[in-house]
């Protein structure tokens, strides 16, 4: 009966990891989302982060899957991808290392994403934008919030025009070399990290 009943236990674990696949608009509320978030965090011991990373834009399996298992690593909420599909890319899996099996991943197409973020903002999330412009804010100067999201542009042609207008702010990382850019998943990771820093371990630290 504990062999039968560990079994059963399991599957249910795994039930719940394949609901939190969710391509967005055709399945929860963003209601039920939350609540599968902090379900998981409960389950896996994480932390109940808010940070969702949208990387529809990114169309590189191997930058993909690297934020995937970043993100998964420093307990983002999500990672937004432009297309599903991508998980089943070999590349992505080799960076992966199984990431996208314990982090709710989201579908947002390019096309989407204008809709996507307005819906966000009226859930209180703050869009940021990683890319440098004249009033961008130094990203060892800037406070993220709780609820922040974090807009990474495409490998060669960053974040839009059309999507910059949409943002509430833009973050840059310092930089003292010649090279003037970094690569899109080294950006995100140094974002994601950095607001780890300040919202969850700062948290665990004042507990």
């Amino acid at each position: 009966i504990g062999s039968h009943s560990a079994e059963a236990d399991s599957q249910t674990e795994w039930t719940d990891v394949q609901k939190k696949i969710i391509p967005w608009r055709n399945s929860t509320p963003s209601l039920d989302l939350e609540t599968a978030f902090q379900d998981r965090a409960a389950k896996l011991g994480k932390s109940n982060s808010r940070l969702v990373v949208v990387a529809s834009l990114i169309d590189k399996p191997t930058n993909l899957g690297g934020l995937c298992r970043t993100s998964e690593i420093f307990g983002a909420s999500a990672l937004v991808v432009g297309s599903l599909h991508y998980i089943q890319d070999k590349q992505f899996q080799h960076l992966s290392v199984s990431a996208e099996q314990w982090l709710p991943l989201v579908e947002v197409k390019p096309s989407q994403l204008v809709d996507y973020l307005q819906q966000k903002k009226t859930e209180g999330y703050t869009i940021i934008g990683v890319e440098q412009t004249a009033k961008s804010f130094d990203l060892t100067e800037y406070c993220f919030p709780e609820k922040s999201l974090l807009l990474l542009g495409n490998e060669h042609e960053g974040i839009p025009a059309n999507l910059i207008h949409h943002l509430d702010v833009c973050v840059e990382i310092p930089q003292q070399g010649i090279i003037r850019s970094l690569n899109v998943h080294v950006s995100g990771a140094l974002l994601i990290w950095e607001y780890t820093r300040q919202q969850v371990i700062k948290q665990k630290q004042q507990q």
